[in-house]
Order: C-alpha cells, then structure tokens, then sequence
C-alpha cells in the first residue's frame, strides 16, 4: 500500500501521461484541481517532488512559459504502479482529459490580456505559443475597454482561424 503523496505523484503522472503533450503548471494545476483529482496544496507539493526528482521534465521554450512533461522512465514506472490509483479515478481522468483535451491546450497555447493606456485607448495584447516559441504575437489598439474585452474572450475561438488566414495572404 502506498502512502498518499506517492498516490497524488501517480494520479499527476497518469493525467500527464494521458493528456500526451507538455503543459504549463497554471494548466496542470486548472486541470487537477477543477476536476477534484487533487486538491490544489497536493498538486502544487506532487508537481514540485516530480520536478525535482526528475520524473517530470522541464520543456524550456523561448519566450513561453515552462512546460511540463512525464519522462520515458517515470512512464514506465507508471505502467507499473497505475494500478494504486482507484480505476474509477483513472476511468474519470481519461474520460475528461478525453473531452476536454483541446480545452486545455488552448488555455495554454492562446494568450491574451490587455490593459489601458494613458491616453484612454486600451492595447490588448493576443499570443498563440507553441513548444518551440511563439507563433504570433499581436499587440491592437481599441478605443474603449468593451472592444478590449471582446478581444480578449473571444481569442482563444479565432485564433487558428486568424493565424491561418493572416499566413495565408503573407505567403501569397
């Protein structure tokens, strides 16, 4: 029988391992914690031991935030041990991270935020990252905090949809 932190270390790893791609912390944390897998104390001290053991590892990318990924070791030792968490849990993990896959990688890969400059307009600043470095980096100006606002929502729903049509008539 395994002690609880090895058990919350297990279910971070499985959810890793599921999702297939590096994420950042916010994320992992978002996704670990909104689903009730861990509470946000024990996700937080589970992802700090995997990184410092090395069972999760870094994904250092120009210009992004880190992100992270479960090693081919800790892999394997997961292919071992998936089995002390409860298979409802690991049946609720894949299910969600099923559905909710791309979800995630948006809230990762689409940045946008903004703020209000001193002459009353507002620069709303929109990103798509990748693992590599960023994509696209865009910085408007709108002439009041309702548009900025509308921008800043809705970014993460046009953002392919822009990036393939603004690489599209460049490269024509």
């Amino acid at each position: 029988m395994l002690d609880n932190s090895t058990v919350n270390k297990l279910i971070l790893l499985y959810a890793l391992d599921k999702m297939e791609v590096a994420l950042q912390e916010d994320v992992i944390l978002d996704m670990v914690t909104e689903n009730n897998w861990l509470s946000y104390m024990d996700c937080k001290l589970a992802l700090t031991e995997l990184i410092k053991n090395n069972m999760i590892t870094n994904i250092a990318t120009k210009g992004c935030n880190p992100r992270y990924a479960i090693t081919t070791d800790s892999r394997e030792g997961l292919k071992h041990y998936f089995v002390e968490i409860p298979s409802s849990l690991r049946d609720n993990i894949a299910e969600v991270i099923k559905l909710n896959k791309i979800k995630y990688r948006k809230k990762q890969d689409y940045f946008s935020d903004y703020y209000k400059n001193t002459d009353g307009t507002y620069t709303v600043v929109l990103r798509i990252d990748s693992p590599a470095n960023p994509l696209m980096d865009l910085k408007l100006t709108v002439q009041n905090r309702t548009k900025a606002k509308w921008l800043f929502k809705n970014w993460s729903d046009k953002a392919s949809t822009l990036y393939e049509f603004i690489l599209e008539n460049l490269i024509d």
